[in-house]
């Protein structure tokens, strides 16, 4: 019964005082007013064997209705697919923005390919001398006015960073159950809403979809400063809003992923590459997040049945109230995502397998597998270290 008190409490507590994570309605800022004057952009996609989704993403960039200068700068990091030679075909038959395709070459040691990749980018860009640069991954896909609304929203909010977190693809079963939560646990981590606000700590992006100001890029150093992160979005915001940056979260409703998940095995290893480092390679760190978990989502449910099971009332009204906070704080996203509700009562079973990933995540590490992407593997617990 105490046990079942201590998740109600803890649920009561995220409910109430965790940056109301679990509201959708942080949404791109738009304002009455257009800037008087439009500024250069340049658009960086770092790429690595992406032929298979580039088709569907890439025009979309080079479709931008934007009234200024901008350019794409697609960097083809090793790929096998043919990646740089479809970017190139692809100009070629949709034209709009000026593509440049170019390669960054291996990384060198202390790097991640794409934040190599990134580096490399940002200085062919910084070459144009744009007020912002657009990071972008090379699965996603933007609406046409995409850019304009992002530089709007910085110049207008006198934003550093501005970061949408961009919609994520949900059709496969395993989708549907895995994908809103992801985004779900993401903005429990991070509520959006403290990480707009100056002088609070806490501080994310999503990596999909960053408009970086190129004088807070190079106040933060970025992307040197965070060479070495795996969790290079995170890292990317905290650098900018250590240096005194203003940065700004939220959900995209026209910026989208095209990248499919349809297995479990992809979104295992989705979470699964960077579980471990998120947690610094810690194993306290481990130990604690997996009995946090297991109070804030396992018991609820148990609880409950153990309750009704053995004729113990308080357990299982403190489990069921527990239980239902649960899924009514998980209810927006899932209508965010266009998901049946009945999916709510299901979190706990999802949230065991955030478990599971993480403790895999864990295991690979001291396999000396490391967090893995891209076919490269990247097992430097001290780098993790520094980037906490």
């Amino acid at each position: 019964m105490w046990i079942a008190v201590g998740s109600l409490a803890a649920w009561l507590w995220l409910l109430l005082c965790q940056g109301f994570f679990w509201r959708t309605d942080i949404r791109l800022p738009s304002y009455d007013r257009e800037p008087e004057s439009w500024p250069p952009v340049c658009v960086v996609v770092p790429a690595r064997d992406e032929a298979a989704v580039l088709s569907a993403s890439l025009p979309t960039l080079l479709a931008q209705d934007y009234p200024r200068r901008a350019e794409v700068f697609l960097l083809d990091d090793g790929s096998s697919d043919g990646t740089g030679e479809l970017a190139r075909e692809l100009a070629r038959q949709h034209g709009g923005l000026p593509l440049t395709v170019d390669s960054p070459g291996e990384p060198p040691a202390g790097w991640t390919g794409k934040l190599w990749a990134l580096r490399h980018g940002i200085g062919l860009a910084r070459a144009r001398d744009p007020e912002f640069l657009l990071l972008t991954d090379a699965d996603i896909a933007h609406a046409p006015d995409s850019l304009r609304e992002l530089v709007s929203a910085a110049r207008g909010g006198g934003f550093d960073a501005v970061s949408l977190m961009a919609r994520l693809r949900v059709e496969s079963v395993w989708e549907r159950f895995v994908v809103p939560a992801f985004v779900y646990f993401f903005a429990q981590l991070y509520p959006f809403r403290r990480i707009g606000r100056k002088g609070t700590r806490t501080a994310a992006a999503a990596g999909g979809c960053v408009l970086l100001r190129t004088e807070a890029a190079e106040r933060a150093r970025i992307p040197d400063a965070i060479r070495h992160a795996v969790i290079d979005d995170v890292a990317l915001a905290r650098a900018v809003k250590g240096s005194g940056g203003h940065i700004w979260l939220g959900l995209a409703e026209r910026v989208d992923s095209v990248r499919p998940y349809p297995r479990l095995h992809d979104l295992w290893r989705m979470v699964s590459r960077s579980a471990y480092a998120q947690l610094r390679h810690s194993p306290p760190l481990l130990l604690t997040t997996v009995a946090g978990l297991a109070l804030v989502y396992l018991v609820p449910p148990v609880a409950l049945a153990a309750g009704l099971a053995t004729g113990t009332t308080a357990a299982a009204v403190y489990g069921g109230l527990a239980w239902l906070v649960m899924a009514g704080t998980y209810a927006p996203m899932l209508r965010y995502y266009g998901q049946p509700l009945w999916l709510a009562p299901l979190l706990p079973f999802t949230a065991f397998l955030y478990l599971l990933m993480t403790v895999d995540s864990a295991v690979q590490h001291y396999r000396g597998r490391g967090a893995a992407w891209k076919g490269r593997t990247y097992a430097r617990p001290e780098a993790a270290a520094d980037e906490g």
